[in-house]
């Protein structure tokens, strides 16, 4: 005598295998939608370097990166601008390290949850403020009074852009430093802030030495904060605080609305060195960053 196989086991089986295809098919779809979003992510970086990077790099010379620009004229270089950012960079960096990390450590080992609060939120909110009105509240501050454009205006309110990202990032590099690190410490009858300076900061470190990076890489793109404080100058201006001081940014903002085609020239190769800069510091990061996690 033979069975029947029951016909309701074979119909929730074929349901659920069309459910499965059902259920496939829409995962392939949003796995290709979320594949298309990443890539347009993608094709605006790439476009960028790729199209600075054939108009400036064919405008590189040792002229360019040697000699400053004629006071009248068309010809010259770009020294003057490099030797600027340098010198704005590295004073708004010493001004903002301090501050940006000190910070960081008061908000994460010694700011209650009020003070803490409204200090991350302070940061936050001078993070997302536009870097020109950053450079109107250092102008009415530091050059009208003087009456004076000035380099040291212009290395403050780079520090300014500087100090939040520098802060943020501490703090969440010490929030991943294990309590167990402060306990032991602790323990052994060690002070909470030689704690702090001994134990925490170090094992952090390289966090935050990332986090000054990104400072640093940003700021040196910067162009609206200049504008109103350091001005620019075709003179070469090393040490001079109280003079215009030239930066690769304003370089390029100059020389690409000019009529004349080897200044627009001198534009696109500034333009490659400051993205060159900029990759480069970003590189270093990235490579940080797995070290750290591959340790």
């Amino acid at each position: 005598m033979t069975t029947q196989t029951p016909a309701i086991p074979i119909r929730r089986t074929l349901t659920r295998t069309a459910a499965d295809r059902r259920r496939g098919l829409v995962d392939r779809f949003f796995r290709w939608l979320a594949l298309g979003a990443a890539i347009a992510c993608v094709i605006p970086l790439a476009a960028i370097v790729i199209f600075v990077t054939l108009k400036g790099i064919s405008a590189l010379s040792p002229d360019l990166i040697t000699k400053p620009p004629k006071a009248l004229g068309i010809g010259g270089g770009a020294a003057a601008a490099i030797l600027g950012s340098i010198q704005l960079v590295g004073l708004a960096t010493l001004m903002a390290v301090p501050v940006g990390i000190l910070a960081g450590v008061y908000v994460n080992e010694f700011g209650g949850r009020r003070s803490g609060r409204v200090i991350r939120f302070a940061a936050d909110v001078l993070t997302g403020v536009p870097s020109i009105v950053v450079g109107i509240f250092v102008f009415t501050i530091l050059v009208l009074p003087f009456h004076q454009y000035n380099a040291f205006a212009g290395a403050v309110s780079l520090a300014v852009i500087m100090i939040p990202v520098i802060m943020r990032t501490t703090e969440e590099i010490l929030k991943i430093v294990p309590g167990t690190l402060r306990e032991a410490s602790l323990a052994l009858g060690v002070p909470v802030w030689r704690t702090v300076a001994s134990v925490v900061v170090p094992t952090g470190l390289a966090g935050i030495l990332t986090g000054v990076m990104l400072a640093v890489a940003r700021a040196m793109g910067e162009t609206a904060p200049l504008l109103f404080t350091a001005l620019g100058s075709r003179l070469i201006n090393v040490g001079d605080w109280s003079r215009p001081m030239d930066a690769m940014p304003l370089f390029i903002y100059t020389n690409a609305r000019q009529p004349y085609e080897t200044l627009n020239d001198q534009a696109w190769g500034v333009a490659f060195l400051l993205l060159l800069f900029v990759l480069t510091i970003n590189v270093l990061v990235r490579f940080r960053t797995w070290g750290r996690r591959a340790g």
